[in-house]
């Protein structure tokens, strides 16, 4: 129990003190948001029998219109991204890459300033080895004219995988390299990197190195449409938080990987508590699915204008799970404004709705607003509870693998007597030791 306690507080002071290297090119100072093609439509490249569903300049100038229409471009969601399969499988005669020209007949500079007409960015995908994952023709040994060809395409990000690396000494100089490249190239481009997912079955990568060369990172396997890999890589984050947390923020984010939310394995709880927890790891909200059908209710939740808020929350603080109790998950991120958002997830799947019991002592946040913090929650409804006190307690009921949200924040009068009179602090600490009638906050650990 203290060991946990005690990682939890070195955990919070490595991301506020803890001196971490950005890469500077001005990018990603907020998560990014937008849409990726590779869980929903993988490498489907038969576009003579599935015209509709195939990996072309087709698909994505529709969805970059929908993104437009539908109002996904109002929400934040500005991205719209290739993954694999969009190579021809040999480079031109000058050694550059090129599109396969039956799916991309105008090529990719033409599909960018279509993407880029409708006020929106272009992302593509390439690979640190010889080849992509699925054997097209990866950058290895061409970082800089693959760099240039896609500054010159004028795209927006590249996500660089790691299939078919030589050895771990080329993969980790690959993406330096290419980060190099794609600087010198003078465009701003989005850098997203799969470096440590690559790494971690060797040893624990080297996150002040890779937050230097890269906006974001994956660090676990890919997602797939259920709530077992959705749950599977949230327990990886949790288990793995002390190391990974403290390198996220402005320009450099930890990626959980793409929202699988409007698909078909998730229950709308399901996809309820993978919004949240995507929002309260301050990730990147890449969505992949089929925005030209998807269900009423999940457009709702993936455009929740307060959900996003904090997503996007400008400090730029990764969330982190403050207690696992009862089979209830309850998780933590500072926001700006000395605020504290919250989410609670009932991880057990058996039964009905369960009844979570808060006590406002025990949250670590809550230590900031003796004598009174405002509440408000954000999901599963947008309600302003008012000012509760040190003491109060608040039950929420959430459904089997569901997941509420709500904000604590520090009442104007607060922070008044929190500055005027200092010796407050010491009348907390002398109550919160004494608390012997409510549940202590050391049993969170």
């Amino acid at each position: 129990m203290a060991r946990k306690a005690f990682t939890f507080l070195i955990l919070i002071c490595c991301a506020t003190v803890c001196p971490v290297y950005l890469l500077e090119n001005g990018m990603a100072l907020t998560p990014i948001m937008g849409w990726l093609h590779w869980e929903r439509f993988t490498c489907n490249i038969d576009c003579y029998n599935d015209p509709d569903n195939c990996v072309s300049e087709k698909l994505f100038m529709q969805i970059a219109d929908i993104m437009v229409t539908d109002g996904w471009k109002d929400a934040g969601y500005e991205y719209v991204c290739i993954d694999d399969c969009w190579l021809a499988f040999t480079r031109d005669k000058e050694g550059r890459l090129q599109a396969d020209p039956d799916r991309f007949p105008g090529g990719i500079k033409k599909l960018a300033d279509y993407v880029h007409s409708k006020g929106l960015k272009l992302g593509i995908y390439q690979d640190v080895g010889n080849r992509t994952c699925a054997g097209y023709p990866g950058s290895y040994g061409h970082y800089d004219i693959d760099a240039q060809t896609f500054a010159e395409w004028e795209v927006d990000l590249l996500k660089f995988d790691g299939c078919n690396f030589i050895n771990l000494d080329i993969l980790v100089e690959g993406y330096k390299n290419m980060s190099k490249a794609l600087i010198k190239t003078g465009r701003n481009i989005t850098f997203s990197c799969e470096w440590p997912l690559y790494l971690w079955p060797f040893h624990t990568p080297n996150y002040t190195d890779i937050r230097e060369h890269c906006n974001q990172w994956r660090n676990s396997g890919d997602v797939f449409d259920s709530w077992q890999s959705v749950t599977g890589i949230i327990d990886w984050t949790v288990n793995h938080q002390h190391v990974i947390v403290p390198f996220a923020g402005p320009g450099a984010w930890n990626d959980p990987d793409m929202l699988v939310i409007g698909n078909f394995g998730l229950s709308p709880d399901q996809q309820v508590s993978q919004m949240i927890i995507w929002a309260m790891m301050a990730a990147p909200l890449l969505m992949s699915n089929d925005l030209r059908y998807i269900d009423p209710k999940a457009k709702a939740l993936l455009q929740n204008k307060n959900i996003i808020a904090i997503n996007q929350d400008p400090l730029g603080k990764q969330g982190y799970r403050i207690a696992s109790v009862n089979n209830f998950d309850v998780w933590e991120r500072p926001l700006s404004g000395d605020r504290y958002a919250f989410a609670v997830t009932n991880r057990y799947d058996l039964g009905g709705p369960r009844h979570f019991p808060l006590f406002m002592a025990t949250i670590p946040g809550w230590r900031r607003c003796f004598p009174t913090c405002l509440i408000v929650t954000i999901f599963p409804n947008f309600v302003e509870l008012g000012e509760h006190s040190f003491l109060s307690q608040y039950k929420f009921t959430i459904n089997p693998t569901g997941t509420v949200l709500f904000i604590v924040s520090i009442p104007p009068k607060t922070k008044l007597l929190n500055n005027l009179n200092k010796p407050a602090g010491l009348k907390l600490n002398r109550t919160w030791k004494n608390l012997n009638t409510i549940q202590r906050k050391e049993n969170y650990f």
